[in-house]
């Protein structure tokens, strides 16, 4: 099973429609964090919000991350959440630095989850991790191909053998 996910051309159909719809997903909300007049301040402060209370959902931990250093850099993060989703969405879309992307993409998921948002994060964060184990075989069918193949040429060590050859 584990050889037909991370070498098989079915596999890499299967995982390409994972990639399209992740990738689609952050690059739509990115854009329109872009466009918008986004500040992740709000979000910051009802995060912590969430931490108080009986019903709390947020841990204590995170929650003071937020408070004492998200929250006071809350212009930063709003830039790396806005940009972070829109590059995620393109690497995941086209394929180009897939693993990276998925990577990134998660993080961000692990972040919305321990802030106490659901939505589609715990989805999202499961693809994710399957586009991880898939290996090269995720961006079999996109620019990681032709990326793989030109450091390959260019002597790149850890590209002389992939799932791709």
């Amino acid at each position: 099973m584990k050889q037909w996910f991370t070498e098989h051309v079915s596999a890499a159909i299967i995982l390409l429609g994972i990639r399209i719809y992740l990738g689609y997903t952050w690059l739509t909300s990115g854009f329109g964090k872009v466009t918008g007049d986004f500040d992740a301040g709000g979000y910051l402060q009802g995060a912590i919000g969430k931490s108080q209370g009986e019903e709390a959902i947020v841990q204590g931990w995170w929650a003071a991350f937020l408070e004492t250093f998200a929250l006071p850099n809350s212009g930063l993060f709003s830039f790396l959440v806005m940009w972070g989703e829109v590059l995620v969405g393109i690497a995941l879309f086209i394929g180009l630095l897939t693993k990276t992307g998925a990577f990134f993409g998660m993080l961000m998921n692990m972040a919305f989850l321990l802030s106490g948002t659901i939505s589609t994060n715990p989805e999202m964060l499961i693809l994710g991790a399957l586009i991880l184990a898939a290996g090269a075989n995720a961006g079999r069918i996109g620019l990681d191909r032709y990326a793989a193949e030109f450091l390959k040429n260019k002597g790149y060590p850890l590209y002389k053998k992939t799932a791709l050859n």
